[in-house]
């Protein structure tokens, strides 16, 4: 793969070199991406979002002792033998939290009332739930056998003593702040926050409220990529927008270098006489790894460091912005929080009607979903084939089709991976 990468890592004269592919491009920016090693020990209550610095292993089995899955009857199965019905005496009462060691252990005959979660008494092998038996006082009838074994949760069944619960780099979410409350744990060791330093190019761009000019427009990156940012993993800078000019461009590139871990720009980064960013980038002292992905939107999208952050530029276009953050920078970031690499594939879909295109690169079109085939995967209706800069159709899109560089044509009912958004 590295071979792969340098063969096609470009420099601003390499225009005459083959584009860079998608895969390649990932390969090598998160090459880029070593993880942060700083280490913080938080609340259990202010986990959430963080990332795992260590293995939470289970330091007793789980769960730590047999107990009943059912509220029902522990009894002897080896009592039951012949044909029944059998009649057993009840003995004692054992619930939740109580100590099972209070119940003597059981005799021939006799069974103990037992509810969920509490632990089996000693002699006991077996659970039967109460809805299938019949109580009279203190007799308890039954009419079907129980199997050794039936409704119990064994001891060490859900993980055993020093078995790996999450392993470091887990994201934590509300599944994992259980299984790290579940072996006791107070607080957590977590990487620390990673620092990402915003900033959106463009002299033609207005911030929401201001009044409108000849020529200018919204400024839609800027707040589109503070919301994606917004991670309790992240500590996000917004540097502002920043007009297009060199000597400012450089000014907030080695601003945001001194702290970030990431520094993400959204536009500056084509080849127009506007786009001033790499060479900046490059006067600041850094340099590209990462320029022209065949791959659509997003060709200019360029990767590289300064100082000690990694460069991660974005196209201007909204779409394309959108599209090559969710696909390419999403997973640096998370490559340097710490989190591990397990990206999960887009579904399968049915393309709705048959196109052709101009093949060369893989293109992450908006579509939507307008029902399911006879198999149970979702039909997608692909939506404009010119929208980069139209961010109303990620708005109507419910995914990203994935359409490979060399397809020049793709037939009605063809299968395409499918990134729901």
């Amino acid at each position: 793969m590295k071979d792969d990468v340098a063969r096609h890592a470009l420099d601003p004269c390499a225009g005459s070199r083959p584009l860079m592919t998608v895969e390649a491009a990932i390969a090598h920016a998160l090459c880029l991406a070593a993880a942060v090693g700083e280490v913080e020990t938080v609340p259990l209550d202010n986990a959430i979002g963080r990332v795992l610095a260590q293995d939470v292993t289970a330091p007793f089995p789980l769960p730590p002792f047999d107990n009943s899955a059912m509220d029902g009857y522990a009894l002897r199965s080896v009592d039951l033998v012949g044909d029944g019905p059998w009649c057993l005496k009840v003995v004692a009462r054992v619930a939740a939290g109580e100590d099972a060691a209070k119940v003597a252990p059981l005799n021939p005959g006799q069974a103990v009332r037992i509810f969920t979660g509490a632990p089996i008494p000693s002699g006991a092998d077996a659970v039967v739930m109460q809805e299938k038996v019949r109580r009279d006082g203190d007799s308890l009838i039954l009419t079907s056998p129980v199997a050794c074994g039936d409704c119990i949760r064994r001891a060490g069944e859900d993980a055993a003593r020093g078995a790996v619960l999450l392993p470091a780099g887990t994201l934590i979410g509300a599944r994992e702040i259980g299984a790290i409350a579940s072996v006791g744990l107070p607080q957590i060791a977590v990487r620390r926050r990673i620092n990402v330093a915003l900033i959106c190019t463009g002299s033609e761009l207005r911030q929401p409220g201001e009044a409108l000019g000849p020529g200018q427009i919204y400024n839609s990156n800027r707040f589109m990529m503070v919301a994606a940012l917004r991670q309790p993993w992240i500590r996000m800078t917004d540097l502002g927008a920043v007009a297009d000019d060199p000597d400012r461009l450089r000014e907030a590139l080695v601003q945001a270098s001194r702290k970030a871990d990431l520094i993400v720009t959204t536009g500056g980064v084509s080849v127009g006489e506007e786009d001033h960013m790499t060479a900046q980038l490059r006067r600041a002292g850094g340099h590209v790894e990462v320029m022209k992905i065949a791959m659509k939107p997003g060709k200019p999208l360029t990767v590289g460091r300064l100082g000690r952050a990694v460069f991660l530029g974005l196209p201007g276009n909204p779409v394309a912005a959108f599209t090559t953050w969710k696909i390419i920078g999403q997973r640096i970031a998370a490559r340097l929080s710490g989190q591990r690499d397990t990206v999960r594939p887009g579904v399968q879909a049915e393309v709705t009607e048959t196109f052709s295109r101009r093949p060369g690169r893989q293109e992450y079109r908006p579509a939507r979903v307008v029902g399911a085939s006879g198999g149970g995967s979702p039909r997608i209706e692909l939506l404009d084939r010119s929208f980069s800069a139209k961010i109303s159709l990620i708005c109507q899109s419910d995914g990203l089709a994935v359409i490979p560089a060399a397809a020049e044509q793709v037939t009605a009912g063809a299968r395409l991976e499918f990134i729901p958004l």
